[in-house]
């Protein structure tokens, strides 16, 4: 065990696997464990006050050093009290770390304010589509001025963030779907550059594009068994209702071919017209990306549901045919491999969970990081575009990971997103 193995700190070398009994915020290194990579580390270390660290032979790349005899320098003759020593100047080690917690403070308070908006929008969805029947005319006009501000908030923004969200709208997880497909389909719409005038209804249809699942029976929604053949041919007349209930809405053309269309399949397998290709209208092929996405990932029954990751992988590998191939591409590389909601492995066997993607950095996405000596509360957050050193190597099932790890991280049992304009590039 890592224990077992004391050093003192002349036998440290560059290669050695080090743990500091250290708690995070006293030492500058962005681990408390991690591997020597250069003698400035050496010189960090040593100015830390410890006499001994622990080390991981088989982490490590090379033996410590044989320990120096133990020789005090004699006083020189005559020699009155030494003077106290002038302290140190601050280590650009330290530095680097205490601007590193200044960032983690800053990310903490902006994934508060970024919470409190997500529950904001998925309630006044839920009230929007609770009374789209009853008072159909002022829904839309509320549904409207709620996806116009989203709108011009992702499309005008210099760099977007996309966060994990938590559970915390309790038994409203019918207004999450409608919810995701809209923050999904809008990164495509953004990095494909659609105007507004286009962008805005295709968001809207991101609201209601199972609008026609009112004329479903429930038994048949909620049902967690493969559906029947019958109850299939009934489940798929959804898009005849909604089409159905648009018009009598008046919603506009473009929000009605989305309803319309977004189970189309690009290779032509799809319903309920079969189209093929560009045949079908390239807003309901995004909305269809970001709906089988989160259909993968939130399904009814929740032990059937897919990782991020894995959802993105089974889109690329065994249903690529299914989707226009361009786009795919474009919402995979604005996710990243790794999109929010992973639990992930890094270089240095450190586990985490991604908790926020920037669209223009995708594969440096922001971690959660397992420690067990940092509270969880307090959990380490670890820019990847800043850890030059590291990298991700797997992804890991939740049900993979021991389960104190579990507990920390606390992957959400369904994985919601939202958007963070005002995220800049990193200070």
């Amino acid at each position: 065990m890592l224990d077992n193995f004391e050093i003192s700190i002349d036998q440290l070398e560059v290669g050695l696997y080090i743990h500091l009994d250290l708690k995070w915020f006293e030492h500058p290194f962005a681990f408390s464990h991690f591997k020597i990579k250069n003698e400035e580390q050496i010189r960090t270390i040593a100015g830390l006050g410890l006499t001994k660290v622990r080390y991981d032979p088989a982490l490590s790349d090379v033996a410590p050093r044989p320990p120096a005899a133990a020789q005090p320098a004699p006083a020189p003759a005559g020699a009155g009290p030494a003077a106290p020593a002038e302290a140190p100047p601050m280590s650009p080690a330290l530095q680097a770390k205490l601007a590193l917690m200044e960032r983690i403070k800053d990310q903490r308070a902006a994934a508060a304010r970024i919470e409190d908006a997500f529950l904001n929008t998925a309630r006044a969805i839920r009230d929007i589509e609770k009374n789209l029947f009853p008072q159909p005319e002022e829904s839309i006009r509320k549904a409207t001025a709620l996806i116009g501000q989203i709108v011009d908030s992702i499309l005008v923004a210099p760099e977007m963030a996309i966060h994990v969200m938590g559970d915390k709208m309790g038994g409203e997880e019918v207004y999450y779907h409608s919810m995701n497909v809209t923050m999904l389909s809008m990164i495509i719409a953004r990095d494909i550059k659609l105007p507004p005038e286009v962008a805005a209804p295709m968001a809207l249809s991101g609201l209601f594009h199972d609008v026609g699942h009112k004329n479903i029976p429930d038994k048949i929604l909620n049902k967690l068994d493969p559906l029947t053949q019958a109850e299939r041919n009934f489940y798929e007349l959804h898009t005849q209702y909604g089409v159905e209930i648009g018009e009598r809405l008046h919603f506009p053309a473009p929000v009605i071919s989305v309803i319309r269309d977004h189970h189309e399949a690009f290779d032509g397998t799809g319903y309920p017209r079969k189209l093929k290709g560009e045949a079908i209208g390239v807003l309901p092929r995004i909305i269809a990306i970001a709906n089988c996405y989160d259909e993968l990932c939130n399904p009814l029954n929740v032990a059937a549901a897919l990782t991020p990751h894995e959802a993105l992988s089974m889109m690329f590998t065994k249903l690529r045919s299914k989707f226009d191939p361009k786009l795919l591409q474009v919402f995979i590389r604005c996710l990243g491999v790794y999109p929010p909601g992973t639990i992930v492995q890094l270089s240095n066997g450190v586990i985490g969970m991604v908790a926020t993607v920037n669209t223009t950095r995708p594969m440096k996405p922001v971690l959660v990081i397992y420690d067990q000596g940092v509270p969880r509360e307090e959990a380490i957050l670890v820019d990847m575009d800043r850890e030059t050193d590291l990298n991700i190597v797997k992804s890991i099932r939740p049900a993979q990971v021991p389960r104190e790890i579990y507990m920390y991280l606390s992957p959400r049992k369904r994985v919601s997103y939202y958007f963070d304009p005002g995220a800049g590039a990193p200070a």
